[in-house]
């Protein structure tokens, strides 16, 4: 069942107030605090089989939310094009006429990641 983990926190990261209360709780438990199916069913007093089923769901959830809205994905292109931005302002910088115009275009690339 154990997905990728730095995957599945990013999922939750972004995502996991679409989950139920539940499933946060049991998902928080297993990927982010480490904790086994049993002991999470021992702390929240269920079945390991209900903790089972609440971070299968979860995962699904996240998975699919991700596949439809593509928000990771999207943040990820942003970042790399705005890295791409940055890199090609540096070359900028170094003509003299047009390092007052790098200097704000690297300030607009600031405030977007803010």
């Amino acid at each position: 069942m154990r997905h990728d983990a730095l995957q599945m926190s990013l999922l939750f990261d972004y995502y996991a107030e679409l989950l139920s209360a539940k499933q946060r709780t049991c998902f928080d438990l297993y990927y982010n605090q480490d904790l086994s199916l049993s002991e999470i069913a021992q702390e929240l007093g269920v079945t390991r089989q209900s903790v089972h089923d609440s971070i299968s769901r979860a995962e699904a959830s996240l998975t699919e939310l991700e596949r439809v809205t593509g928000c990771i994905a999207r943040d990820r292109r942003l970042s790399q094009a705005l890295e791409k931005v940055r890199d090609l302002c540096g070359e900028l910088q170094t003509i003299p006429d047009a390092r007052v115009l790098a200097d704000q275009i690297l300030a607009a690339c600031a405030s977007i990641k803010e």
